[in-house]
């Protein structure tokens, strides 16, 4: 493109996601229209933030006006309402960017989470980046006339649009930098031509905003509308819960209260203060791998980065949301810088102290707001005696499971577990599994069932990974009820039912042979089972194994595994394995294969030739 042709106005279409999104949010969300300023107040305060980052290495951006701001100005006659800042501004791609494509906007991201319910998707609006398209729902048209910081002001451009499809783009000089976003107010919407509403929005949703916020008045004088200070920087004592919970909404968009909240100034060498919130509900992009959410990073008041990284708190807590604000690092600080920070270090492990120990209180104190806590964040805890050694026995400890005692929910901690053993019991039992089902109704609980022995029911898939890692509690080894020889000896409440060794007699010792011979290289071993009482067979691996369901978990995953042979255990005591004993003429190799076969089917595996296992089956019935 030739610099005329550069110069000259230029008409651009939306893209589709971008006039889907337009018609949603003019049609969808006009109950909850005053958002569409909360939206550009936070745009615009943004843009002051960006500069001031960016200034830290170029002052001269800056210019002749280096206290940001925001500025809102009313013109009833010509029903026009602007919303103005003296932030970083944008040059044409910029606009092109974020104003027009998909690009930077996560406008298909945004499209794909509205559910209908209009509180919900306003909240959303914020999460996406795509608050800029909200000012349709007031306005019959908008125009943007902005300059980037640093450029001369026959730089300026001015964009416009209707929300019906395209946009028009053109140069315009403009003395100042930053942006002005002017609405042309639809019929019906007089109410935000209103001074004292606008107020009151501004006061609602931006109170909290670290920089002033200015409401020009019919005088033409303006006036700060916000309290424009750093609400983490004021004494607790001044603080209220509805101030902690409407900047906690400022800060995510998080139609809910959250559980908690955790403010500390910390003083001395390292000065610092964070402020940590513990949501009630699970963010959309929870389980996401390029999630958005962390903390966030100041240095003296100075926005500086969102931790994206992780380096502020481990990523199993990245559920936490907040900021941390530090008086001693650079304003320059890199992510690289981050990385290798002693004082980045300490308040890591500090904040992570400050979060595992308001989870105990919680935990201890108010069983019923833990239980919600751990409905929409246990899975994600779970990640942290992985990812976090040093943490790991605090951790364990507040976490939750299903189990064969338990009440039917994942209710029962490691503590509990341990406080009902059995006199005499050196292990806490558990079993992973495909499902819950699965685990529920495995075979290998039969003995733990009959001497009333608790195991605990780890269906998830990250538990298989959590076992891997968590070797013991409080000192007591956990063990899998399906991996290696069992011995219950003493334990139960029924001493006359714990023989030492299964029992077998002759005919089935013979039994086992012929069907260790059958199955030839398919298992390492056949062997009498004490863990059945009502199956005939079970499968069990190695202690140094990887389980059945790791296995699987780790094939799906496209993972090379070393060989492994599982254990066939027979039922003695099982009339099926009687009578195969007692039978000359039995077909051992059909039946050993059937046994094989059903012991994978019950332990949540898969067949590789389910069709042959049909026909077996029915030729053994027939």
């Amino acid at each position: 493109m030739s610099n005329n042709d550069a110069q000259a106005a230029e008409t651009h279409e939306f893209q589709a996601e971008v006039r889907q999104l337009l018609d949603l949010m003019i049609h969808s969300l006009y109950s909850n229209r005053e958002i569409f300023l909360r939206e550009l107040v936070s745009n615009a305060a943004d843009a002051a933030d960006r500069l001031r980052f960016e200034a830290i290495q170029d002052e001269s951006l800056l210019e002749d006006d280096p206290k940001p701001r925001v500025s809102i100005q009313v013109d009833a006659d010509a029903r026009t309402l602007t919303i103005s800042d003296n932030g970083v501004g944008m040059n044409r791609e910029d606009v092109i960017d974020n104003l027009g494509t998909i690009a930077r906007s996560g406008t298909r991201r945004f499209l794909d989470a509205m559910t209908g319910d209009q509180k919900q998707d306003a909240q959303l609006i914020g999460q996406f980046g795509v608050g800029f398209y909200s000012a349709f729902i007031v306005a019959d048209s908008v125009s943007v006339h902005t300059r980037r910081a640093g450029e001369s002001a026959d730089q300026g451009v001015l964009w416009r649009s209707d929300g019906k499809g395209a946009f028009t783009l053109e140069p315009a000089p403009r003395e100042r930098r930053g942006t002005a976003v002017t609405l042309h107010l639809a019929e019906g919407q007089d109410e935000f031509l209103e001074r004292q509403r606008l107020r009151q929005i501004v006061r609602r949703y931006s109170d909290h905003i670290a920089l002033p916020i200015e409401l020009e008045d019919e005088q033409g004088e303006m006036e700060t509308v916000n309290q424009a200070s750093a609400l983490w920087m004021r004494p607790k004592s001044e603080i209220s819960d509805e101030d902690y919970q409407q900047f906690y909404q400022q800060l995510t968009y998080d139609p809910e209260p959250p559980l908690e909240w955790l403010h500390n100034k910390v003083e001395g060498n390292q000065s610092y203060t964070s402020l940590l919130y513990i949501p009630a509900q699970r963010p959309f992009d929870l389980f996401e791998a390029d999630t958005q959410q962390g903390l966030r990073l100041y240095v003296r008041r100075v926005f500086i980065m969102e931790d994206r990284e992780n380096r502020l708190l481990p990523r199993y807590l990245r559920f936490v949301r907040g900021l941390v604000d530090s008086d001693d690092l650079p304003l320059n600080v890199s992510r690289e810088l981050l990385q290798h920070n002693r004082l980045i270090d300490r308040i890591r492990s500090a904040s992570v102290k400050r979060v595992l120990d308001s989870l105990e209180r919680m935990a201890r104190d108010d069983a019923e707001r833990y239980v919600r806590f751990w409905s929409s964040f246990g899975t994600v805890l779970k990640e942290g005696p992985v990812e976090d050694p040093g943490n790991a026995e605090k951790v364990a400890g507040l976490l939750r499971f299903h189990s064969t005692h338990g009440d039917g929910g994942q209710t029962v901690s490691l503590a509990d577990y341990l406080a009902r053993r059995h006199e005499g019991q050196t292990a806490i039992y558990y079993l992973t599994g495909e499902s819950l089902a699965a685990v529920r109704n495995s075979p290998h609980l039969e003995i733990f069932r009959q001497r009333d022995i608790e195991v605990l029911l780890l269906a998830e898939p990250i538990d298989e990974w959590l076992v891997a890692h968590l070797s013991e509690y409080d000192g007591v080894p956990l063990q899998s009820v399906a991996k290696g020889d069992l011995n219950l000896d003493g334990l139960g409440d029924s001493p006359e039912e714990k023989p030492e060794q299964p029992e077998t007699s002759e005919p089935v010792d013979a039994l086992i042979g012929r069907i260790r011979e059958a199955l030839g290289d398919q298992v390492s071993e056949v062997r009498a089972s004490s863990r059945l009482t009502d199956s005939p067979a079970c499968i069990v691996v190695g202690d140094d194994e990887f389980g059945l369901n790791m296995q699987r978990m780790l094939k799906a995953a496209g993972h090379e595994l070393p060989q492994q042979k599982p254990v066939l255990e027979i039922n003695p005591q099982h009339s099926i394995i009687e009578r195969l004993a007692a039978s000359d003429d039995a077909p051992i190799d059909e039946w050993a294969t059937l046994l094989l076969e059903q012991s994978v089917l019950m332990d949540g595996g898969r067949l590789d030739d389910p069709a042959g296992f049909v026909r077996r089956m029915n030729r053994l019935l027939d």
